[in-house]
């Protein structure tokens, strides 16, 4: 009797790389899931966290700001002023963030006795540590690009599944959209892994998508694109690889009095002018750090440093600022961020988890008028998209529903995970990898190739490692025959 050889079939290519992409996911998915849950509930825990330093029982009157950012930097020696936080509550204890060697510390001050209650280092509070474990693994670039990869992957881990379980010939839902419990564990565990698949697919695709502009690769890529089409608008305020992009010079410089249409050359003379006036008239104020151009201390921003020197305050300034500040109803926190040079205009911030509510103004502290305002919904279309994703990501866009959706979106990411973890387990022969069986490679049509294509064009890190893969096999693994049995690349 003669023996058939199975057709090659599209279902059966796809199978495989759903099989291969899940496998180098499993791992990542469920460490981003439980991070990223985690990271959902920071308001409730950060406010706990707080609570001690929210209500405070001093009474009398409460000091000037200036007083109060003396004492916070009298409790770090050698600091100099980075930012003031508005307090939102009048027992509240004041945050004040300085700098000191490169490192911002938070500096919580009694604002009627002066009194310094806590000093945290930044990058040391417990959501900052959650939030470099979720999007760097505590590898600064390096590890931002492998969670991307992971990201890209887990897309096409989706996709695929959702082909590969997709009711076919009048099948039922059952198995699809609800596990069947009597028939057996194997039959459990696939219904398990392919039900909830469907559930969680869509949500799970969101989740992945707006969590792309904080990747290494993808978020320069989109800087790139903008700046090839037009479309940048001042700089973002969110991190790319977890470090906030370089601030323009040429954006500085316009935000100086005087300055407007000075060529490079006429503004570093004018700022070296106004340095040595700053010198000569001997203000001995507040110390300014200069530093930061990022809209504050959210958990995806970080401090960058200009290469400025820092500069003196004029007396009082602080105070006009802070006076104007609360005219604004801003959504807070609020933050007041110290000017590069004197003479600046001083930045104040929205720095609202909720990122549709953020406003920026500029201020000038010697009189305390306000130079401009930029709403959110003043800002370019694609900053507004990707503020509107960056705040549903964090859970933060429509409260505590979105929390809990994330929340189990990523309960469901994991279940998927172990179940295809399982699944993979107990059918896995000894000795092999346990890939599906590879038929001869079936033809692929125009629509899959587009789809592809496009894929590789929206995630070019996809695009990149799935063409090092095929390379790889093709150059490499051809001449190591014991690995690609291992693999499932060849017959056994």
């Amino acid at each position: 009797m003669a023996t058939t050889t199975p057709k090659p079939t599209l279902y059966n290519a796809i199978w495989r790389w759903h099989f291969y992409a899940g496998l180098f996911c499993i791992p990542l998915v469920i460490w981003l899931a439980l991070t990223g849950s985690i990271y959902l509930w920071r308001p409730q825990v950060e406010a706990w966290l707080d609570k001690p330093y929210d209500h405070l029982a001093t009474s009398g009157p409460v000091a000037t700001p200036e007083a109060q950012v003396a004492a916070a930097l009298r409790a770090v020696p050698g600091a100099t002023l980075h930012k003031y936080v508005l307090p939102q509550a009048p027992d509240s204890a004041i945050r004040v963030l300085v700098t000191s060697h490169g490192v911002d510390k938070r500096v919580y001050v009694d604002p009627r006795s002066l009194e310094v209650l806590k000093v945290a280092t930044e990058e040391k509070r417990p959501f900052r540590m959650i939030f470099h474990l979720h999007g760097e693994l505590l590898a600064g670039a390096v590890g931002s690009y492998i969670v991307e990869i992971a990201a890209c992957w887990a897309v096409v881990m989706l996709l695929s599944g959702l082909y590969l379980w997709w009711p076919r010939g009048g099948a039922g839902v059952a198995g699809v959209l609800y596990p069947r419990l009597r028939r057996g564990s194997r039959i459990f565990w696939r219904d398990l892994h392919a039900t909830t698949g469907i559930w969680v697919s869509v949500f799970a695709l969101a989740l992945i998508l707006t969590g792309l502009p904080w990747a290494k690769g993808w978020g320069t890529y989109l800087g790139e694109v903008r700046a090839l089409t037009g479309t940048a608008r001042g700089p973002v305020d969110w991190t790319i690889g977890g470090k906030a992009p370089a601030p323009d010079p040429a954006n500085s410089m316009a935000d100086m009095p005087g300055m407007e249409g000075m060529g490079e050359a006429a503004a570093g003379q004018g700022m070296a002018g106004m340095r040595g006036k700053a010198a000569g008239a001997g203000m001995h104020d507040v110390p300014n750090a200069a530093a930061s151009a990022t809209t504050g201390d959210d958990p995806h921003e970080e401090h960058r440093d200009m290469t400025m020197p820092h500069v003196t305050l004029r007396p009082g300034d602080l105070s006009r600022v802070i006076t104007t500040a609360r005219t604004l109803n801003l959504a807070p926190p609020v933050l007041v961020m110290v000017p590069g040079a004197v003479g600046a205009p001083w930045s104040v911030s929205s720095d609202a988890a909720d990122r549709p509510l953020r406003a920026d103004a500029k201020i000038d502290g010697a009189t305390g008028r306000i130079l401009s305002r930029t709403d959110f919904a003043e800002r370019h279309w694609i900053d507004r998209a990707v503020g509107y994703g960056v705040a549903g990501h964090e859970g933060a866009l429509f409260g505590i529903a979105n929390q809990l959706l994330g929340t189990v979106t990523a309960i469901f990411l994991i279940m998927l995970a172990v179940s295809g973890a399982v699944m993979w387990w107990r059918r896995r022969p000894i000795g092999l990898l346990g890939a599906p069986v590879r038929l001869s490679r079936p033809a692929i049509g125009a629509g899959l190739i587009a789809i592809i294509v496009a894929l590789g064009l929206y995630m070019p890190v996809f695009g990149a490692t799935l063409i090092l893969v095929l390379l790889t096999e093709k150059l490499i693994l051809r001449h190591l025959p014991k690995t690609r049995r291992w693999l499932g690349l060849a017959p056994t």
